[in-house]
C-alpha cells in the first residue's frame, strides 16, 4: 500500500515559478506601496521581499533598526514560496510607478481631499488610498498605459483587496480626478491607439 503524502512533505510549489504579468506587478506594487507609504519600513526591504520572494528571517528578537520583514512561521500566503520571474520591463514599471506614487504623494492627496470632501478621510481605507494614489500616479506619467486600463486594474485591486464598496467608490472619485487632470492638460498618453 503506498503511503500518502502529506502536503508538507511535498513542496510541490518550490518546483515550479510563475511567470510575472503587469497585472500581478501592480498588485505587488499595491502592497510595496501599503507597507511603506505611511510607516518607517524602508523600501529597500519590502521590495526584494514582495517581488523576488526574498525573505528577512529572524529566528529571535530583532534588533530595534532591524529590516526583518516576517518570521518563518508567518510565512502563511498561500504559495509564497513560488519564485516569480519578472522582465526588466516589469520590473523598471514597478519602479517607476512606485517611486512616481511616492514623489507625487502630496499631489494626489489634494486631488483625493477635494473630490472626498463628503467623506472622512480618516476613514477611507488605507488600501483604497493607495490605489488612488497609484492610478493617479500612472495617469501622469505613464504615456503608454490607457486611461481605462489603469482604471479598471486599480478598481480589481480594490474589489480583491480592501472592500466591497470599494471598486465604486475608487471609481467615482478617480472620474472627477481624471477629468481634472485632463482639463489641465497632465494626462497625456502617446502610442497607437492611445491619443484621443
Amino acid at each position: 500500500m503506498a503511503k500518502q503524502v502529506q502536503k508538507d512533505e511535498f513542496p510541490v510549489s518550490r518546483t515550479r515559478n510563475v511567470k510575472g504579468t503587469r497585472h500581478m506587478a501592480r498588485e505587488k506594487v499595491l502592497q510595496v506601496l501599503a507597507a511603506t507609504m505611511e510607516t518607517e519600513v524602508s523600501l529597500d526591504a519590502v521590495f526584494p521581499h514582495v517581488f523576488y520572494r526574498q525573505f528577512t528571517f529572524d529566528a529571535g528578537n530583532p534588533p530595534e533598526d532591524d529590516q526583518r520583514i516576517l518570521r518563518p512561521d508567518e510565512v502563511l500566503e498561500l504559495e509564497a514560496d513560488v519564485p516569480i520571474e519578472w522582465t526588466s520591463e516589469d520590473i523598471d514599471y514597478a519602479m517607476n510607478l512606485i517611486i512616481a506614487t511616492r514623489d507625487m504623494r502630496e499631489t494626489s492627496q489634494a486631488l483625493i481631499d477635494r473630490h472626498a470632501k463628503n467623506w472622512d478621510l480618516e476613514r477611507i481605507a488605507l488600501l483604497d488610498r493607495v490605489l488612488m494614489h497609484m492610478a493617479i500616479a500612472e495617469l501622469v506619467s505613464c504615456a503608454d498605459i490607457p486611461v481605462k486600463v489603469t482604471i479598471n486594474e486599480v478598481i480589481e485591486l480594490g474589489k480583491q483587496y480592501s472592500t466591497d464598496k470599494s471598486g465604486t467608490f475608487i471609481n467615482g472619485i478617480l472620474d472627477a480626478i481624471i477629468a481634472d487632470l485632463q482639463a489641465e492638460g497632465r494626462i497625456r498618453k502617446s502610442g497607437r491607439g492611445l491619443v484621443e
